[in-house]
């Protein structure tokens, strides 16, 4: 993912950043089970996807988005609307469910496609683009939400000077 703009040295990118990299590895899970037409453990997968994902998407939409909107409207429409994609698919196998719909692996394997080129979109795009634009107050709204909701991945320890 990227690392050529500096965007990770914030932390909140930092963790929406690591949130990415946890999601990408949860969906390689998927392929083995789908190939194996195993739709006990893709929902499974499906809701660790998910339970990183809903904080994950909290910040973005309740910090991040609002104050990149004003200067890119039309992307940040986008990227909501596939956050709203990728969560209708994910759903169907919340609380435990196992989706009976035959047609439901083919649909999250989709959404998972869509997925991945959405955090392209927002690794290489929102995030370096949030750099040069958020001022002081608004990073410290990004922060104030992401403080509201949690995550789902632990923190990383500072760094021991010796």
């Amino acid at each position: 993912m990227c690392e050529y703009c500096g965007c990770q040295s914030l932390a909140s990118i930092d963790e929406l950043t690591r949130e990415h990299d946890e999601v990408v590895r949860l969906i390689s899970h998927l392929r083995p089970a789908h190939e194996a037409g195993d739709v006990v453990r893709m929902a499974q997968a499906a809701r660790e996807i998910a339970a990183v994902l809903g904080p994950h998407t909290r910040v973005e939409e309740g910090g991040l988005f609002p104050a990149m909107a004003e200067d890119f409207p039309d992307q940040i429409a986008v990227l909501e609307a596939e956050h709203r994609q990728v969560d209708a698919v994910l759903e169907q196998a919340a609380d435990g469910a196992v989706p009976g719909d035959p047609a439901w692996p083919d649909r999250l394997m989709a959404a998972m496609e869509l997925l991945r080129d959405h955090i392209l979109k927002e690794q290489d795009g929102v995030f370096p683009a949030a750099l040069a634009v958020l001022s002081t107050e608004q990073w410290a709204v990004v922060d104030a939400v992401r403080e509201e909701v949690g995550g789902t991945l632990p923190r990383p320890a500072a760094v021991a000077e010796t």
